[in-house]
Formats: structure tokens, C-alpha cells, sequence
């Protein structure tokens, strides 16, 4: 019933054909590095940021579906556990961002910061050794709690022990918690930095449901290319489907307070420090671009989840997921190409080709990881009663 052979054709091809343009993207790209580092590294930052919230926010919902239990994640779990697993190959792909450090960051300049006491310690924390080591530790640390939840769920798969349940949820309690401290760290790390005299406490916040909505957004893009053969095909209910679609609204209107509270504490405390991030990317030809993320990534997609008839039907909310995966894109660069394109958005041959090329290459090992185990969990006490109920298997 779980098995993965039924797809094993269709996810060979997928990979296959996106390794070809992960490698020829990265070719491409690689050639502009000689004729201008510093946007090589601009533009690889930004597709970086973008894959990586993939992993990063899949892990989230794979503790979360632990935590709670729902019918709605099972047949998630594996899509979610497969794009876990591909978090080694971002912690490889993060290594030329620490080669361009000097490219990317202004802190990197011994005079970048005045030596008075106020400085200390951003002088101190935004240095390349500690950013490297941070970089190590944030991987370390999520690279452990991937292990241990695909460990236990393999075990769960071989022996039907439900100690291994026990163990799963206990681990998300604690490792939901520490993957919040990591995200916002590394938020605050890779994207604030850019323009190391502003700060937000909200940032990270904003970043981490960036990366769960788009890893449930592309999750849900996945799995409805996977349920038209079994036994994926009628495994879940309309009102499954429902409660899948009510958490994409959730995230979605999260992410449209998060975004307006942010702007409406610097607005009112109109700091010196604090403005100059918004007056670049709300007013000016940045503007334009904070006016389309507004319609078209929190109204569209707010008003088309809350309709049931959306959530209720598959193909329906696979396209809404498609949508919001590819808006994304343009939440991201708005994020982190201000810092950089101050005066409008330019765009570059090498955002294109590095986008398709970390693209691409994470795509390749996603689908080689989901081709590891079965489609389906085996033996979750959660799920087997209800699934020998309604399939008679």
C-alpha cells in the first residue's frame, strides 16, 4: 500500500532532469563571477535564502504534525521528511556565501563600525569568525534534530515499535522551541546584517513564517502531483484538505500582521536607526513592489483560502500552494535586494541562473531522498486503525 515504486518513473525523471538545470544554472552563473563578484554573490544570496526555506520550514511542520497528531499530516509526512533531508546539501551550498563574505556584508570592513562602547558589540558579534561559527552551530544543531526524527522514523517503519511515536513527539516539543532560536538567529545573521545599523525584534519572526508558508505551500504543490495514482489517490478526506488549507491561511495572515506591525512600530517611533530599511523598500520605486507583495501575496491568496470550496478539493488548493510558492520569490528578493539595488529593482542574469541553479540542485536531491522510503508511514498507532476503516488493507 506505502510502497514507491508506483512513482519511482515519474520522481527518476524529475530528478534527472533537474540536476541538468541545477548544474547548467550554476555554469552560467559561474561564468558572470569573473566579470562582477560582488553580484554573483548578491544574487546567490538571494536564491540561497529562498531554497533554504524549504528544509528549514519543513522541519517546523514535521515537528508540528508531530506535536499535534492531525490526520492532516500523515499523508505529508514523507514529502516533508524527504525535504528535511536535503538540509546537508544547503549546509554545503552555504559555503560560498562564507568565501564572499566581503562581497555581500559592509560589516566585513575592519571601519565599518565607530569604536565607541554603543558598537561594541556588533563589532564583535558581526565578524567573520563568529558568523562562521554560528553558521556551523545553527547547521549542527538542525542537522541533529533531522537525524533523530528520520531515525525514529525509519525504526517506526521497521519494527512498529510505538515507543518510537513517544519519541518523536518528545523530540519536536524540544526541538520545535530550539528551531525557533536558530531561524530567527540566522535571520538576523544572513539577511538584517546587510544593513548592519538597522534592527527589528521582529525580523526573525517574519522570516520564520516566510519559510514554514513556503515549505507548506510547495509540500502541498508535491503531494498534489503525487495523489493521482495510489496510494496517495482518495487517501484524504475533503476535510482534510480543509484543515491543510486552513493552515496555509493561518501562515498567510501571519504573515500580513507580522509585516504591518513591523512597519507600524518604526513608523511611530520614527528612530533614526530604524527608517531608513522602510524608506527604501515602502516609498520610491521599491514601493511599487511592497504594494504588489500586499494584493497579490496577503489578499489573493487570503481571500481565495477562505473559501471552502478552494480548501476542499485538491486541485484547487495545489494551485493556490503553486501560487504562493512562486510569490514568494518576490517576497524574498524584496526582502534582501534593497540592501543592494537602493535606487529600484535591476535585475540580473545571474539572480535567474543561480535561482534555477540551487533550484534545481536541491530539487534533484529532494527527489532522490523521496525516493528512499515508503510514499506512505508504516505502523504509526495513529493512522493504521483509521486507514485499515476506510481502505479495508
Amino acid at each position: 500500500m506505502s510502497s514507491i515504486e508506483t512513482y519511482r518513473p515519474q520522481l527518476q525523471r524529475v530528478h534527472r532532469n533537474a540536476l541538468i538545470c541545477g548544474l547548467v544554472g550554476v555554469a552560467l552563473a559561474v561564468i558572470f563571477l569573473f566579470r562582477d563578484k560582488d553580484q554573483f554573490f548578491h544574487s546567490y544570496l538571494f536564491a540561497y535564502v529562498y531554497v533554504v526555506a524549504v528544509p528549514l520550514g519543513s522541519i517546523a511542520i514535521l515537528m508540528l504534525h508531530h506535536l499535534t497528531g492531525g490526520w492532516w499530516g500523515y499523508p505529508l509526512r514523507r514529502i516533508l521528511e524527504a525535504s528535511t533531508r536535503t538540509l546537508w546539501v544547503m549546509a554545503v551550498l552555504f559555503i560560498p556565501i562564507l568565501l564572499g563574505l566581503s562581497h555581500i556584508y559592509s560589516w566585513t570592513d575592519p571601519n565599518a563600525f565607530p569604536d565607541d562602547e554603543l558598537h561594541h558589540f556588533k563589532k564583535v558579534w558581526l565578524s567573520p569568525g563568529n558568523f562562521t561559527i554560528r553558521a556551523v552551530i545553527y547547521f549542527a544543531l538542525l542537522l541533529f534534530i533531522v537525524y533523530l526524527l528520520n531515525k525514529r522514523s525509519v525504526a517506526q517503519d521497521q519494527t512498529g515499535d510505538p515507543v518510537q511515536r513517544a519519541k518523536m513527539t518528545g523530540m519536536s516539543g524540544i526541538g520545535v522551541v530550539l528551531w525557533g532560536f536558530i531561524v530567527s538567529a540566522a535571520a538576523f545573521d544572513w539577511v538584517m546584517s546587510l544593513e548592519p545599523d538597522w534592527f527589528s525584534t521582529i525580523f526573525g519572526f517574519i522570516f520564520i513564517d516566510v519559510e514554514v508558508l513556503l515549505a507548506l505551500s510547495f509540500t502541498v504543490f508535491i503531494y498534489g502531483k503525487l495523489s493521482d495514482r495510489e496510494p496517495m489517490k482518495d487517501l484524504v478526506r475533503p476535510q482534510d484538505y480543509n484543515d491543510i488549507g486552513n493552515l496555509m491561511l493561518a501562515f498567510t495572515m501571519l504573515w500580513a500582521y507580522l509585516q504591518f506591525d513591523q512597519f507600524l512600530l518604526i513608523y511611530a517611533t520614527n528612530l533614526r536607526d530604524e527608517i531608513p530599511w522602510y524608506m527604501k523598500r515602502a516609498f520610491g520605486p521599491w514601493g511599487a513592489w511592497a504594494a504588489f507583495l500586499l494584493v497579490f501575496h496577503f489578499f489573493v491568496p487570503f481571500f481565495m483560502l477562505l473559501q471552502r470550496a478552494i480548501k476542499r478539493k485538491l486541485e484547487r488548493l495545489s494551485r493556490v500552494a503553486t501560487y504562493l510558492v512562486v510569490l514568494s520569490v518576490f517576497d524574498v528578493y524584496w526582502l534582501i535586494t534593497p540592501s543592494f539595488e537602493k535606487s529600484g529593482p535591476h535585475f540580473h542574469l545571474t539572480d535567474f541562473f543561480l535561482l534555477a541553479g540551487i533550484g534545481g540542485l536541491w530539487v534533484a536531491a529532494f527527489s532522490w531522498q523521496l525516493l528512499k522510503l515508503p510514499i506512505l508511514p508504516l505502523h504509526d498507532p495513529r493512522f493504521e486503525g483509521v486507514l485499515l476503516h476506510e481502505h479495508g488493507d
